[in-house]
């Protein structure tokens, strides 16, 4: 059976259960499958039968496939839902997640949602989508496991044993153990838990725990990490409240995510697309980087324009003019790429361009030279004319330092004006590199003419 048709033979199989309301026939279906391939079943269905299909099955199933789902299709498909259904799937959710999501709605359907739920599990929801989502705050979760100081560990041994809680919330908390102003002031290891009396209190076994503010960035989380083999850190408040705990997978994810996001934006792609959103959200935003593209490629253009009359006297050179600008622009991405993955870990701002600017300018010295002489020699041996191996040379080496200053330094340019430096560099880049090459080669021939003919 081809893929196609063991798609169809599944999608159709879904429409018979929402046909027949047949709850325990959909989870049955669906419930086996990877996750990832379940959701991809769901995404071949209109998406009024997206929704059908969660308020049909049972709430945890449903929380775990929109959980599945990138952020911005995992917001649709919630939308697509009675605010009792989505709350009841939501409320199945860890409370960063509850928080991404709900973050994401709109105003008027995240109360209808809010409304819903349980007015502490609302509150806490409402507390961390006001933070932004690249600090630990905006990271953390809000479910933590906690105890006070004359607590003992008989006690949290009973607790870990007893089956009023689901512990998987606290995804490998350590226990942490708060003053009466619910301050962390001690965590303790599960090994320290095993091996102490039963009637030990915990402040006697407790270590000092290492807390984070909640406006604690992500760069410096992952830094933490990496220096501390900790799986969770705790979160606090500036008055030194417990308000949650950050953990490495967190971290981890959103750093992905974030270098994710990058490459999409400088490949022109806004936000989470997914071929499953609506069709005229996916070309607008498209249109929006290609419409600006097309202007930015008439402006390089009309220099070449200006020089029509050189190059139909060296025809030679329209050959090579390609060249100078790719080679140069592959010079300025590579910049481009260091200056974002510095700008990522904190290590340089605005302030840092100038030694940036040098930085670069010694590398776009070397490799210029060194790309120019070896593309000056193919022009040379090619036509036999050692001007044109100097004219090509010489402008693929001039227009390769043009690169690098500018792939160094305008993605700080334009961080420091709250710009988007991933989705604007790149064009500015191209648009710069094409106009600079074409100008570079068609004037230095223009000026040796008399021996390149």
């Amino acid at each position: 059976m081809t893929e196609a048709a063991e798609i169809l033979d599944v999608t159709d199989q879904v429409r018979q259960f929402l046909a027949e309301q047949n709850q325990s026939g959909l989870a049955e279906l669906l419930d086996p499958m990877p996750l990832s391939e379940a959701l991809r079943q769901i995404l071949n269905l209109s998406a009024d039968e997206r929704a059908a299909v969660l308020s049909l099955l049972p709430a945890e199933l449903s929380a775990e496939l929109v959980e599945e789902a990138p952020n911005e299709l995992a917001v649709e498909l919630v939308e697509g839902l009675a605010a009792p259904k989505a709350a009841e799937i939501i409320d199945e959710m860890h409370s960063d997640i509850q928080a991404d999501v709900i973050g994401e709605l709109d105003a008027e359907d995240a109360e209808a949602i809010l409304a819903e739920m349980d007015a502490e599990d609302a509150a806490d929801v409402r507390r961390l989508a006001e933070y932004d989502d690249e600090t630990a705050g905006g990271l953390m979760a809000a479910e933590t496991f906690t105890f006070r100081e004359n607590d003992t560990v008989g006690a949290v041994l009973r607790r870990l044993a007893s089956d009023e809680e689901d512990f998987e919330r606290y995804r490998g908390q350590h226990p942490y153990i708060l003053d009466e102003e619910g301050r962390p002031v001690g965590v303790v290891s599960l090994r320290s838990l095993l091996t102490a009396r039963k009637s030990a209190k915990l402040s006697e076994i407790m270590t000092p725990p290492l807390t984070v503010p909640v406006d604690r960035k992500l760069e410096d989380l992952q830094d933490l990490f990496s220096e501390h083999p900790f799986l969770g850190m705790p979160v606090v408040e500036t008055d030194g409240q417990l308000v949650g705990v950050v953990s490495r997978s967190a971290v981890d994810f959103a750093v992905l995510e974030r270098a994710e996001s990058e490459s999409l934006r400088r490949q022109g792609v806004v936000g989470d697309e997914l071929r499953s959103m609506p069709l005229l959200l996916r070309s607008r935003r498209r249109l929006a980087w290609l419409s600006a593209n097309i202007i930015l490629n008439i402006i390089a253009a009309s220099v070449i324009s200006a020089y029509e009359e050189t190059l139909a006297a060296v025809i030679a050179i329209a050959v090579f003019l390609p060249m100078v600008s790719d080679m140069s622009g592959c010079s300025g991405n590579q910049a481009v790429a260091v200056t974002m993955r510095e700008l990522s870990l904190g290590l340089v701002k605005f302030e840092d361009a100038m030694r940036v600017w040098r930085k670069e300018v010694l590398v776009g010295l070397i490799n210029g030279v060194s790309l120019g002489a070896m593309i000056g020699i193919v022009a040379w041996v090619w036509k036999g004319n050692g001007y044109l191996g100097l004219v090509i040379g010489g402008a693929l080496a001039l227009n390769t330092l043009i690169a690098v200053s500018i792939g160094g330094v305008v993605p700080l340019l334009l961080k420091r004006f709250n710009q988007d430096p991933a989705a604007a560099s790149g064009p500015l880049l191209t648009t710069i590199t094409d106009m600079a090459g074409f100008f570079l080669v068609l004037s230095l021939a223009s000026a040796l003419m008399p021996w390149l003919l």
